[in-house]
């Protein structure tokens, strides 16, 4: 048995003495350090096996980002909106300091309601686009 646990010994160079810890307290240490380094390792495979637990994160944080994104859309389309209106406005105004004053009313009910303004002028664009696009194609 002396023999056998001799050639143990060789094989692995360890000696009689222990050479990583000093007494039994650092020993002690030692082993509570390695328990807590092996259970971290064991959470994070367990953490890599929990596929569906992984997606789900995923799903979720995919969510908050989207939700933010949509916010900052929709901060980015008010505040447009509120330019674009500034501009009509102003853009309004200067054609009515333009206009003879038979056709001041008809500025200022335009003025009195941009939004109405607004989209008959997009109406405008959208029917200009469409005759275009019409001569485009070859149709004379």
């Amino acid at each position: 048995m002396t023999d056998a646990t001799s050639g143990d010994r060789a094989r692995t160079g360890s000696t009689a003495q222990p050479t990583g810890a000093k007494g039994p307290d650092e020993l002690r240490r030692q082993i509570e350090r390695t328990r807590s380094q092996l259970g971290d390792t064991v959470e994070e495979l367990a953490g890599k096996a929990d596929v569906k637990g992984r997606a789900k994160a995923r799903a979720a944080d995919l969510r908050d980002r989207a939700g933010a994104m949509t916010v900052q859309l929709r901060s980015s389309a008010a505040q447009a909106g509120h330019t674009v209106q500034g501009k009509a406005g102003r853009a309004g105004h200067s054609a009515e300091e333009r206009v003879p004053d038979r056709a001041r009313g008809a500025v200022r009910a335009g003025l009195g309601h941009p939004r109405v303004l607004l989209a008959a002028g997009a109406a405008c664009a959208l029917a200009t686009a469409g005759v275009l696009a019409y001569r485009h194609q070859g149709h004379r």
